[in-house]
């Protein structure tokens, strides 16, 4: 199977990225090559999220200890999430342009380079360039979110959930184990005259190097670019690549909007509780040992479950994303009320990190369904903006209600963000019920999200 691994010269536009000749593919080539790029974004996922996960299990300590204070002990994870905002524009704009594969390497690159700033602000006893290093930092968590977009592209519209799942999965292993990696890491500095919590920042810069090289080199042929190949009537005009026009596709289409509100929710609801809980651990004598333990339980929440959640999702995306909040409001009620009880602080956080899979995959899967294929890549950042713009707004709060009122007040507010996305949900599921009835359909069945048109024309694809 040939088939381009690069934009060929547009014919109207200098930035309409065309190819110059449809691919037939047959079904068997072409599940082939989803398999393969399968398994590099996995691959990929698994070192992203040992980095990502090494580096931000201290970052609230880390950032008590340079600041001096614990009022400013939010800021470093804020300063990530931040900056997984900033780096989504650009990033989602490259990849538009030139492929999912540039844009991958180039977040992982930023990353690693946030890492080595964090480590010299950490020596230098610098606040500003700690911040600065952590927003670096979340380019690298850009890059892991993006991925899922990528196992999207090529699958089948009744099977998105479940690629996508898959590679959010994969974080699993890297994930669990960064926490736990943390005091060895830190250990491994003692030497070197930095703080032991700095350590993990310096091997996560390692790692996202390697998970840059991988992926240079080994996704091939790109994705995105190769799903374009593969729809060659598709529109391809610039507007597939504006922010302007991606916000206007999710205007138009109120399935989008809810996509929109449940993974910006459901990570903000996240970041905020679980930034904090080192920090509530702390207080009621938690070792740096248990804390990675509680933190690498909750990362298996929020991933080891993920192809459930996918499995589930491709049956109906609506009951996903009602289960979601039910479980963030459970968890927010166990680590409310925990107190000193670190058994039960670790159920809440495992608990949360569910109701985060559920959002993350069955709003991702929703927005890819929802809107225009020339805008998803588009739209797929504005989505990444979105999220971590509003969970940096609560990681910041989180810090200042830690410090004034309290964990237990603080899961409390965390709750209450759950109340309009609820009455979003409802009002986004009634007139599809309605039709479903007018329809003849059976209540209460869980439906496959249909394909649009262009998606049911795609070559490949199977019904």
């Amino acid at each position: 199977m040939d088939i381009p691994d690069g934009p060929a010269p547009a014919s109207h536009h200098p930035a309409t990225t065309r190819p110059a000749h449809p691919f037939p593919v047959g079904p068997e080539e072409l599940a082939a090559l989803r398999r393969r790029v399968t398994r590099v974004l996995v691959a990929g996922q698994i070192l992203g999220g040992l980095g990502v996960a090494v580096g931000v299990a201290l970052s609230p300590l880390l950032a008590r200890q340079v600041g001096g204070t614990e009022a400013v002990a939010g800021l470093a994870p804020t300063a990530t999430v931040a900056g997984t905002a900033l780096f989504s524009v650009p990033l989602a704009a490259l990849m538009t342009a030139r492929g999912r594969r540039p844009g991958l390497v180039l977040g992982y690159l930023i990353g690693a380079a946030g890492a080595g700033a964090v480590v010299a602000g950490a020596m230098l006893d610098h606040f500003v360039l700690l911040l600065a290093g952590m927003a670096a930092f979340g380019a690298s968590s850009c890059a892991n979110l993006q991925s899922r977009f990528a196992a999207a592209d090529l699958a089948e519209p009744g099977r998105r959930a479940r690629a996508i799942s898959l590679v959010v999965w994969a974080t699993t292993i890297g994930a669990v184990l960064g926490p736990n990696l943390a005091a060895p890491a830190g250990r491994s500095v003692a030497g070197l005259g930095m703080p032991e919590a700095a350590g993990p920042f310096l091997w996560a810069g390692v790692v996202f190097l390697a998970a840059a090289l991988l992926v240079a080199v080994v996704l091939r042929p790109d994705p995105l670019l190769t799903a374009r190949a593969l729809e060659p009537g598709a529109e391809r005009a610039p507007k597939g690549r504006s922010f302007r026009a991606a916000r206007a596709a999710v205007r138009a289409s109120p399935r989008a909007r809810l996509a929109l509100a449940v993974i910006a929710v459901s990570h903000t609801v996240m970041v905020s509780v679980m930034s904090m809980t080192p920090v509530a651990l702390g207080h009621h004598g938690a070792g740096i040992e248990l804390i990675g333990l509680v933190i690498s339980g909750h990362i298996a929440g929020m991933y080891a479950f993920s192809p459930l959640m996918g499995r589930l999702a491709d049956r109906g995306r609506l009951p996903v994303i009602g289960l979601c909040v039910a479980l963030l409001g459970c968890a927010a009620l166990l680590s409310g009320t925990a107190g000193a009880s670190h058994g039960r602080t670790a159920a809440g956080l495992f608990v949360l990190g569910l109701g985060w899979s559920a959002g993350l995959v069955a709003g991702s899967a929703l927005l890819t369904d929802a809107v225009p294929q020339a805008a998803r890549p588009a739209a797929q950042g504005l989505s990444d903006l979105v999220m971590n713009a509003s969970a940096g707004v609560g990681g910041a709060a989180a810090g200042l209600v830690m410090a004034q009122a309290g964990y237990g007040v603080l899961n409390l507010l965390a709750a209450a963000l759950l109340l309009p996305l609820t009455a979003l949900t409802v009002m986004t599921a009634l007139p599809r019920s309605r039709a479903t009835g007018a329809a003849g359909g059976l209540p209460g069945r869980a439906q496959a999200p249909a394909a649009s048109p262009e998606e049911s024309a795609a070559p490949g694809s199977s019904s």
